[in-house]
């Protein structure tokens, strides 16, 4: 059997640079001449290696999870709850910020709007964003475990709520809302912990 024609590009980079016009632009603002510019392929090579713009927003988004759940795992790993939330909401306001990539959470630009042909990439988004309420939840649980909070606390409510303020910081941050705000608000977070008496 021939083998086929060997690639001409670095299949990771492409996708690297696909995710980060995704991660600006969002999944119905990214074009795909804006996706083949970005990756220095041209539309034929694109379906080959990626598949459609669809599968390639998803291919980018589960690049970008594995890496952002590796990041909160190990934020979220302290010895206390609080720690870990701080760790984690610190660190959020920190990468959100940064200059050397676009701003906030690809998983809450990439989809949030859109018809029906990004009902798929919204889907995925959603599960995206899903990992990182089980991620806290695993961690609150823990936590009430150790008895690290008190008897009875809701941990499903307590991981939502601090991803509903992790993606609130992601939209501010699109928003040009500074470091030094992000930070603030993670620390007034903080004081919605339950604590024990």
């Amino acid at each position: 059997m021939a083998a086929g024609r060997p690639r001409q590009f670095d299949y990771d980079q492409a996708l690297d640079k696909a995710m980060h016009v995704f991660w600006e632009k969002g999944y119905e603002g990214a074009s795909l001449p804006d996706l083949t510019e970005a990756m220095g392929i041209n539309r034929p090579s694109m379906y080959a290696a990626f598949g459609n713009k669809e599968e390639l927003f998803r291919k980018a988004l589960q690049k970008y999870q594995t890496d952002a759940a590796d990041l909160f795992k190990d934020l979220l790993d302290a010895p206390t709850l609080r720690e870990s939330l701080e760790r984690f909401l610190l660190g959020s306001a920190e990468s959100f910020t940064c200059k050397e990539r676009p701003s906030g959470c690809l998983a809450v630009h990439g989809a949030l709007v859109g018809g029906d042909e990004c009902s798929e990439a919204q889907l995925a988004a959603k599960e995206s964003r899903d990992v990182i309420t089980r991620l806290l939840k695993e961690r609150c649980d823990r936590a009430l475990d150790d008895g690290d909070l008190p008897a009875g606390t809701n941990t499903a409510y307590l991981a939502r709520f601090y991803t509903t303020i992790l993606n609130g910081m992601s939209i501010q941050s699109s928003s040009g809302v500074s470091c030094d705000e992000m930070r603030a608000i993670a620390k007034h977070a903080l004081d919605a912990l339950p604590t024990k008496e």
